[in-house]
């Protein structure tokens, strides 16, 4: 049985492509250097892949920042804002990616939404009504022809035409049937091309096909290929699907002149269902998705053969695949040099997944699969039981009534009291939590963890940290004030680090976004909250001040979905432990003197269902409920706020209400503030504060640019429930950025609330 991946993780085992790119941002390296960093990236993932005896290699893979915004380019799909700044194809590339403020000019990034249903984030490419959709780049080529020269025929990887234009931005009249012709005629192209150049396998990822599909969508999605196939020549073309399964589109699929297609039995809840039903066509190849590869838990072989055994059933042709791209796991295991070999053996990253896969692909081969010594040492570590186990929270979670969910006295007139408490002005202004991780603290944290730095020396300069930031927020003249999360080295891990029930690895790093990374905490059993997680630094950052000083805590269902999870319990489950422990903390910051407390769900949206008919009954009806219970016993005058960021709200807004939180501040710059026309026609009651100017981009806002935005604001939300902020925590940026464009911010909201008065 031949074996093949989706794709593989592009930021290097050590995260060497995110400081190759920040070196070549400030300026201290050429591009020359950062291509080189790349492609040493690059081949080392060939050579890997390789070596592991994988059949079908996949290429162009690799991207400086997101895959979607790469094809973007590859079409022409790019707005003229960025080729008009005069700059180089790369810091073009980057401008659309991270926007530009120099001497050529100033522009904003492009939208940045939520991959699906993971924590990896998309560019999203603008259409214009006079774009020109062609074959205009080069780099699927360049990539494959550097892997043929270093002795691989890959599989080249291009993001599929269908998929493509539903994740496009419309900026006039014209929609995606507009552009069929021009794009089917690109993605013709780019067929020809690689005939020419001797591929056997190009892959089409069409993750859009596993998403609720109208006729329409149908329609363009074959309206596309029947222009498209007929120009494969001898190249075989794959078809490849993730996340779910294609229950909608199933026989325009298999109608269609593929010559694989790839299916999720992974997370693809009908996919085994369609091939029962339909069974699979005999002149095409089944690309069996079977290996996880959104979660780091090793496979389980027995389950995985009995899928392979039914699939055998219905074809001979089957490639065993990864359920989706490795880009959602870390690289390799053989970096984590301090996990106890007791977790270490259940784990597999992207590297050891390539080791099951042939080790699959042997087993299945076998003439008695089970009594293979890969089959039975899997099977051992699957029939042990795993230490984690907690009674006591298991039987609080099953105690667990509707009363528990309801906070009391109800939103209208909580808003009264809380309006009287505080005496804020119109338009009051606040961040979103964390400010700049300046050199000095990453340095320290590092000492602390490496035994070089005491934890009372450490705990003082954290201190500090926190008084130094409380007095520049008071000159800067904000509002409502934060402590800065200096302590903190991830909005997850950090409480992960503070909760019975977690474990934590050394360098299994993640890439969520460019060249940001994460490292998720892994929920190995039962969550508890082993001692008070941020009430110290909180008391501490409210005494330097007579301003309302927020209470930072990241939420139930947001520290769940920025975690491995296990898979032997439910996520309502695993939730609603956090939830617990969350609580507590909640209720130990109120009797604490915090008056406002911020509970995160930046992630609500993440593992929501790809489909709206499973929604309900499979995530908001217990992630709702999971946050509710969090904040449901606390005093009315206690003002709770949430976050939410680069997620699509409109289709859950109601829900988003029914969180009932006093006040809600989301992600909205990036796209235009459109959430604001949703809130308006769903008579948000909610407190909202759209943020006002995108943290993830290095420019400053001017306070014209940040006024114009409050304008759209005021203009759609009562000015009463109207808050001002930045999109997200200031973590990732320089002090250098963080005070212009807060100065700007206060200035900004001053200025309009006189206007006002």
């Amino acid at each position: 049985m031949k074996t093949t991946i989706i794709g593989y993780p592009r930021i290097g085992n050590l995260r060497e492509l995110k400081f190759a790119s920040e070196k070549y941002f400030r300026g201290e390296i050429a591009a020359a250097e950062l291509e080189a960093a790349a492609k040493e990236i690059r081949l080392s993932n060939l050579q890997l892949q390789k070596n592991s005896g994988l059949d079908l290699i996949p290429s162009n893979d690799f991207s400086f920042y997101d895959g979607v915004l790469d094809t973007a380019f590859l079409l022409n799909a790019v707005s003229a804002r960025y080729t008009a700044l005069g700059l180089s194809a790369l810091d073009t590339y980057f401008a659309a990616a991270r926007g530009y403020q120099g001497e050529k000019g100033d522009v904003r990034a492009l939208a940045m939404k939520k991959w699906y249903n993971t924590n990896y984030h998309y560019m999203v490419p603008e259409i214009d009504d006079d774009t020109k959709i062609y074959l205009a780049g080069t780099k699927p080529f360049d990539l494959f022809n550097e892997a043929m020269e270093n002795g691989v025929k890959t599989k080249p990887v291009i993001l599929g035409a269908y998929t493509f234009l539903k994740l496009a931005r419309y900026k006039g009249t014209k929609t995606a049937a507009d552009f069929i012709e021009q794009t089917a005629e690109a993605y013709a192209s780019l067929l020809q091309i690689f005939n020419e150049l001797g591929a056997e396998w190009v892959q089409f990822d069409e993750p859009s096909l596993v998403k609720d599909m109208t006729a329409e969508d149908i329609a363009l999605f074959s309206a596309l290929y029947e222009k498209i196939l007929p120009n494969k020549g001898s190249v075989s073309v794959l078809a490849q699907t993730y996340f779910g399964d294609v229950r909608d589109c199933c026989k325009a699929l298999c109608a269609l002149e593929f010559d694989g297609i790839g299916l999720d039995f992974v997370e693809g809840r009908q996919s085994l269902d369609l091939v029962r039903a339909n069974g699979f066509p005999k002149n095409k190849t089944l690309f069996a998705g079977l290996v996880n590869g959104k979660n780091i838990w090793r496979n389980n072989y027995a389950a995985t053969l009995t899928i392979l055994d039914e699939l055998k059933q219905h074809t001979d042709n089957i490639v065993l695949n990864t359920s989706c791209s490795l880009l959602h796991v870390p690289c390799t295991l053989r970096n984590e040099t301090k996990l106890a070999e007791s977790y270490k053996k259940h784990f597999a990253y992207a590297e050891e997944k390539l080791a099951e896969l042939a080790e699959i692909s042997k087993i299945a081969d076998a003439v008695n699969p089970a009594e293979t010594e890969a089959y039975c040492r899997n099977q051992a570590l699957y029939s042990a039981q795993r230490s984690g186990r907690n009674d006591a929270v298991r039987a609080k979670v099953a105690a667990l009534t509707d009363k528990d969910f309801v906070r009391l006295p109800v939103f209208a007139e909580r808003e009264k009291i809380q309006k009287k408490r505080f005496h804020l002005p119109l338009f009051p202004t606040t961040t979103i939590g964390s400010f700049p991780q300046t050199a000095d603290v990453k340095s320290a944290r590092t000492a602390l963890r490496k035994g070089e730095l005491s934890a009372a020396d450490y705990e003082k300069l954290i201190e500090r940290k926190i008084a130094e930031c409380v007095k520049l927020q008071e000159e800067i003249g904000l509002d409502v004030l934060v402590h800065g999360e200096f302590e903190r080295n991830d909005m997850v891990e950090y409480f992960g680090e503070c909760l019975d029930g977690y474990i934590f690895t050394e360098k299994a790093w993640v890439q969520s976004y460019g060249t940001r990374c994460v490292k998720p905490p892994v929920v190995w059993g039962d969550i508890s909250r082993a001692k008070p997680m941020t009430v110290r630094w909180s008391v501490y950052a409210q005494s330097l001040t007579k301003k309302p000083m927020k209470g930072m805590l990241t939420g139930p269902v947001t520290i769940l979905n920025w975690s491995f999870p296990r898979e032997d319990i439910s996520l309502k489950e695993s939730a609603l432990q956090i939830a617990l422990a969350i609580r507590e903390e909640v209720l130990d910051l109120e009797a604490n003197g915090i008056k406002i407390i911020q509970v995160d769900e930046a992630a609500l949206r993440e593992k929501l269902p790809l489909r709206k008919s499973d929604w309900c009954e499979d995530y908001l009806d217990w992630a709702i409920p999971a946050f509710r219970y969090v904040h449901s016993g606390v005093k009315p005058e206690t003002q709770i706020h949430t976050h939410m960021c680069y997620s699509e709200f409109a289709d859950i807004i109601r829900e988003i209400d029914d969180m009932d939180a006093d006040v809600i501040t989301f992600e909205a710059s990036r796209s235009d503030l459109t959430i604001l026309d949703v809130l308006k026609e769903n008579n948000f009651r909610t407190e909202v504060g759209p943020g006002v100017y995108d943290i993830h981009s290095p420019r400053v806002p001017s306070k014209e640019e940040i006024k114009a935005a409050i304008g759209k604001m005021k203009a759609r939300i009562p000015a009463e429930k109207l808050w001002v902020n930045p999109d997200c925590g200031l973590k990732t940026r320089g002090n250098e950025e963080t005070v212009p464009s807060l100065k700007n911010l206060v200035s900004a909201a001053a200025e309009v609330r006189n206007e006002n008065s």
